[in-house]
């Protein structure tokens, strides 16, 4: 069974010492969560989501830091993964198309605050979270893309691998049984994408939520049913066309995943950054401003128009999932930051007549080889007569041009500072880095901003 081997593996890297590249990626997938999750945590649906849970904040141990208070594990994770996933700065695995961060970190610290446990425990609950995760999605994909969400259906996985890891370090028969439990309640369906609503973000916070009672209810006898994942009528059959369950043991504890994490270097859906980063290239090489533009053409794999292609946003939520807009600010603008999506910035006339002269097309040969590649090609022909064009065969951030330690280091003051200020950010920053030596409740995250 597949679930056999993928809790054997749990298990084992629950507890052994980890090779010293895992551990440091396990970090750099802190630091790049907790970039994501403070600005969340001043945008919807953070007061929602503490309004609708006030009579239980102050009543555990695990935190919901940049909110002043804490919770018990399960409504944290809900939470914080929920908070993580708000603003679209998370990190990325390609072949999955998931988002192992908002789930997995947000379980992981959850469970690890409560239990009092070391970080380095948490980080090695990460990296199988991960690891487990990323697997199963990418057994999965593409097809099971059409519908779901992965984030919030595999996201289950890993955060109730992460669960188990701590709640019962070296167990293969509680990990078994967490994840077996948590395939059942894996949700999130694609029409969340299609509108304004918060449904989205959720997704992220409640296979956080559902992986953290999985794992907890396996660490103290709940049993899960073997043939979860690969049955007849189990996870893969239900949710995919023809899963590739080989992909999720393949390498499993030799090639880490974790080392693969793409980190987001603009503030919106990742469907949309080879056409940003072609736009940036062509910007940068030629010194165009929008007035020098005649018309703009983007070529993209399809799931690029289908998550996409909304010509006219209107709100944040929309124009971060509007190639147009965010394309049109890129150029504009020279990046796309939170500062892209307020609502004076969205109504701005001269973006939306730049965004007037963008064609955005499905091209066959990159749709075929997305997931594994997301490229795109922009020509813009500018008022003079002359054609610029740019492949981007993959996105900055991508394990092929990765950010770096110290490109994570702005990231994270940029987001985290106005939240925390900036002795507070410094702190926490060489903390995260640091993790291995601490305790993870010496990072104080319940402490008010």
């Amino acid at each position: 069974m597949i679930l056999d081997q993928l809790a054997h593996y749990g298990a084992r890297d629950s507890v052994r010492d980890l090779p010293a590249d895992v551990t440091h990626h396990a970090k750099r997938a802190l630091v790049d969560w907790f970039s994501a999750l403070y600005p969340g945590t001043r945008t919807a649906p953070c007061a929602q989501l503490l309004a609708a849970h006030r009579p239980e904040l102050g009543s555990g141990r695990s935190s919901l830091p940049g909110c002043g208070t804490t919770a018990f594990s399960p409504t944290a994770a809900w939470i914080n993964g929920s908070v993580s996933h708000a603003v679209e700065f998370d990190d990325i695995f390609r072949d999955a198309i998931y988002h192992p961060g908002c789930p997995v970190i947000a379980a992981a610290l959850a469970v690890a605050e409560e239990q009092d446990a070391s970080g380095a425990a948490l980080l090695n609950a990460i990296v199988v979270g991960y690891e487990i995760s990323t697997r199963i999605g990418a057994a999965v994909q593409p097809s099971h893309y059409r519908y779901f969400h992965t984030t919030g259906t595999v996201g289950c996985f890993g955060a109730a691998a992460a669960t188990a890891a701590l709640a019962a370090p070296g167990n293969a028969n509680a990990m078994r049984h967490a994840l077996a439990t948590a395939a059942s309640f894996a949700a999130g369906l694609q029409q969340a994408f299609r509108s304004d609503a918060m449904t989205k973000a959720l997704h992220a916070g409640n296979a956080a939520s559902v992986g953290v009672r999985a794992g907890l209810g396996a660490a103290h006898g709940l049993t899960g049913a073997a043939g979860m994942l690969d049955g007849p009528v189990g996870f893969g059959a239900a949710l995919a066309d023809h899963p590739d369950w080989s992909k999720a043991t393949q390498a499993l504890g030799e090639r880490y995943n974790i080392l693969q994490i793409t980190q987001k270097n603009h503030g919106c859906c990742g469907h949309t950054f080879a056409a940003i980063d072609a736009a940036l290239a062509l910007r940068a090489a030629h010194g165009l401003t929008p007035a020098d533009i005649e018309a703009i053409e983007v070529d993209a794999y399809q799931t690029t128009l289908d998550v996409t292609g909304n010509a006219d946003p209107r709100t944040p939520f929309e124009g971060k999932f509007s190639l147009f807009y965010v394309v049109a600010h890129a150029l504009a603008y020279g990046s796309v930051r939170l500062d892209a999506f307020e609502p004076a910035r969205l109504a701005e006339p001269g973006l939306r007549s730049l965004m007037a002269r963008i064609q955005l097309r499905a091209d066959p040969e990159l749709t075929a080889a997305f997931p594994g590649r997301r490229a795109a090609r922009v020509a813009i022909r500018t008022r003079d007569g002359a054609t610029h064009r740019h492949y981007a065969p993959y996105r900055k951030g991508d394990p092929e041009a990765p950010l770096s330690d110290a490109d994570l280091n702005d990231k994270f003051n940029e987001l985290v500072a106005p939240v925390l200020g900036q002795a507070r950010t410094r702190q926490l920053r060489e903390q995260a880095w640091r993790l291995e030596s601490l305790a993870v409740r010496d990072l104080q995250l319940h402490q008010p901003v």
